[in-house]
């Protein structure tokens, strides 16, 4: 199997070495450039054509977020991961408009940094609970007061699942698990993943990032929920 190919683009020389040694080091991983602005992470991905970027939210020249938002219209075959500190990133809830599959907090344990890019690589999402949950606090506080019925229309689109689609939907919104809403809803994982390729496939979500987005400005959830 071909390894995976990633992009490491940090202004931090040290943060950039040090995540690049960790991918580098497992067995179905390559790194094959690494990026100290947005502008050079965009020439790299047309370079190197990689399978994931591994994107830092704020950078010098162009910031992470058009750097996301070129890389993910130019080239929808590379995967976007978003490095960010979030509390401190107000505008990284733009990168899930720009097209990015997920997040990763610079914080983030080495086996967990691994097991993200697998996860975006293969087509997965990458979305923690924690930076579920602070999303929705995020459409909270940016919804307008009193919002009308046509800013929901994304809600008529909810009567095209069934019930236990919806509930899918709501569970993965606050950030759970597949086998956590297995567990929930007393089903098996595989009959999770296909309840979530249903709710991707009938509302044209591209993942379950976007789901997210989704579940919130269709009302299926709302802050503080769960």
């Amino acid at each position: 199997m071909d390894p995976i190919r990633v992009v490491v683009a940090d202004d931090q020389e040290l943060v950039r070495a040090g995540f690049g040694m960790i991918l580098d080091a497992q067995p179905d991983i390559e790194v094959v450039a690494e990026a100290a602005d947005g502008a050079q992470a965009v020439e790299a991905v047309r370079t190197h054509r990689p399978d994931v970027l591994l994107l830092d939210v704020r950078m010098p020249v162009m910031d992470g977020l058009e750097a996301a938002r070129q890389v993910c219209a130019r080239y929808p075959e590379t995967k976007v991961i978003m490095l960010t500190t979030f509390d401190a990133d107000d505008y990284v809830f733009d990168a899930l408009y720009a097209g990015a599959s997920g997040f990763l907090l610079k914080d983030v344990r080495r086996d967990d940094l691994a097991h993200g890019v697998r996860m975006v690589a293969s087509g997965e999402a990458l979305l923690a609970p924690s930076v579920t949950r602070r999303l929705i606090g995020e459409f909270a506080a940016r919804r307008p007061a009193g919002a009308t019925t046509a800013a929901r229309a994304p809600s008529r689109l909810l009567e095209q699942l069934t019930a236990r689609e919806q509930e899918t939907l709501r569970l993965l919104a606050r950030g759970l698990s597949n086998a956590e809403i297995a567990a929930e809803l007393v089903v098996s994982e595989h009959t999770v993943k296909t309840h979530v390729s249903n709710v991707l496939a009938k509302l044209h979500l591209r993942d379950r990032v976007h789901a997210v987005v989704f579940a919130y400005e269709a009302g299926a959830v709302v802050a503080g929920e769960g």
